[in-house]
């Protein structure tokens, strides 16, 4: 009985009110791109725009050591590296790929050292032709997220191997986004 009254009180209330038309919003249906689609296209425009192989730039070679610091950057760094006071979180192994695919992978660990606030990585590079040993501090220097690199301590892979220091967003622009 309380819901008829209800229902009546509520039609005389409304009783005169004009419908309202639904206008409906409907969004046409663009494809998302997968993750994945967007981490490679990202990483190939990396690749491209700062891994040039024609830039040649002024490494610091002692005893074939190769090492490097971009100005702004205190120069204790590079001894704290050569002694291996920082330890590598991300491992990157570059044995038997082409120029091409190391370009790529380079990239790829450095998006993925901004992504997981990662401050030190090593990258493998191997001995065998010294191909990809020569060019890749070559590479590196000229990425703006690369703030440091030295030839590895013994413990990370001697001459084998480089380790890299990349610049990190503070955590608050991490919030912010």
């Amino acid at each position: 009985m309380l819901e008829d009254d209800d229902f009546a009180l509520f039609r005389d209330a409304v009783k005169g009110a004009k419908q309202i038309k639904q206008n409906t919003f409907v969004p046409k249906n663009t494809p998302k791109r997968k993750v994945s689609e967007v981490r490679e296209l990202s990483e190939k425009a990396d690749t491209l725009f700062y891994f040039s192989d024609e830039y040649e730039p002024l490494l610091t070679e002692e005893n074939e050591k190769v090492r490097y610091r971009r100005e702004d950057i205190d120069p204790y760094i590079l001894k704290q590296l050569r002694r291996g006071d920082f330890h590598p979180e991300l491992f990157l192994d570059l044995h038997g790929l082409t120029r091409e695919q190391a370009k790529k992978e380079l990239a790829s660990l450095i998006l993925a050292c901004e992504r997981e606030q990662v401050y030190c990585a090593s990258i493998m590079t191997g001995y065998g032709t010294r191909a990809l040993k020569y060019q890749i501090p070559r590479w590196l220097v000229q990425h703006p997220k690369v703030i440091a690199l030295h030839q590895a301590p013994r413990e990370w892979g001697g001459d084998a191997a480089i380790l890299i220091l990349v610049e990190q967003r503070d955590k608050d622009e991490n919030f912010k986004r």
